[in-house]
């Protein structure tokens, strides 16, 4: 069945030549573009959630300093893309890993963001997860639960295509609007039946707290997580994003070739046991590289968009390519 309303690749490609409103950067010369970045970039703030390796270990390995030698990087986790791209809204965050579906919400709500580039999410990366002896076996047998998930998440697009396939509504069950720590607490007490979460609070209840898969990302398109900037920060420095884009693939090469450390770090980092970091890793594609946004990628992302909209999730219908970096 398909899942997602279509919309024509053609209309689309039209569509991103028209717009006024495209957010297009213009290259600076040869002759000024070192100057205008290493003089003007004086703060750089990234924002990350815990399972953002390849900015962890851009962050342990300091390739964003070697990138901006004459910047000052700061760091800032969030515990899911909402609340990091609340800070990215007000300036407090410059660039951040977030998940699918928090920009579509944000962008709903006028916030202002851009995407810069995206990275494949493993299928099992994100799940919706019952107990051991639940008699939730079937996506049916959701009709009528309480389900803990993120509001604005991409586990609540996960949730939200879940329940398409089921042919079910959000009328037909509860959701328990909870951050992940907090619907892990639920979950435990099962003060809730289900639980939509992604790695790596995953990993850490399918090895530390009795759970059942549901179902997972397997069931469903390619998934894809983004990196996002602030719009008005990289209109001043056009420079930095490709640079940006850069230390995060660096990052990525850096994990391919070592695992052992990579792991370390990440455990370390995370402060998660090294058995469940083990098995996040496991599960991350090697290599896992940053790209900027491709016409397939926008059309899916708003395809995403399109089915909220529908759904009464967001109130409005957005037009993802608006928001997308270009350096024409």
């Amino acid at each position: 069945m398909k899942v997602f309303s279509k919309v024509s690749i053609l209309g689309l490609l039209i569509a991103a030549a028209t717009i006024g409103g495209c957010q297009k950067i213009e290259q600076p010369s040869a002759d000024t573009a070192s100057s205008t970045e290493n003089s003007a970039v004086k703060t750089l703030s990234i924002g990350f959630q815990k399972s953002s390796l390849n900015l962890l270990v851009a962050r342990q390995q300091k390739l964003f300093e070697q990138a901006f030698p004459n910047a000052k990087i700061e760091w800032r986790e969030f515990p899911a893309g909402p609340q990091l791209l609340e800070a990215l809204a007000v300036g407090a965050v410059d660039f951040g890993s977030v998940g699918n579906t928090p920009p579509i919400f944000a962008q709903a709500a006028a916030k202002p963001l851009t995407y810069v580039a995206y990275e494949v999410v493993a299928p099992t990366a994100q799940a919706i997860l019952v107990h051991p002896n639940s008699q939730i076996n079937t996506l049916q047998d959701l009709k009528g639960k309480r389900i803990a998930v993120q509001r604005g998440s991409s586990a609540h697009e996960l949730l939200a295509k879940t329940l398409q396939k089921a042919q079910l509504s959000w009328q037909d069950i509860e959701p328990i609007w909870l951050p992940p720590s907090d619907a892990r607490a639920a979950f435990d007490k099962k003060a809730v039946d289900a639980w939509a979460i992604w790695e790596p609070y995953l990993g850490t209840a399918e090895l530390q707290g009795h759970t059942k898969t549901l179902i997972d990302g397997r069931s469903f398109p390619t998934t894809y997580s983004f990196y996002i900037g602030n719009p008005n920060f990289i209109q001043k420095h056009p420079q930095a994003v490709q640079k940006v884009i850069n230390a995060i693939n660096d990052a990525d090469h850096w994990i391919v070739k070592h695992q052992d450390q990579a792991l370390k770090i990440y455990a370390g980092s995370t402060g998660l046991d090294s058995q469940v970091a083990q098995r996040v890793l496991d599960k991350r594609p090697k290599p896992s590289p940053v790209r900027p946004l491709t016409t397939e990628v926008i059309l899916h992302q708003q395809e995403i968009a399109d089915l909220f909209q529908q759904e009464q999730l967001i109130p409005v219908q957005i037009d993802v390519q608006r928001s997308v970096w270009s350096t024409k």
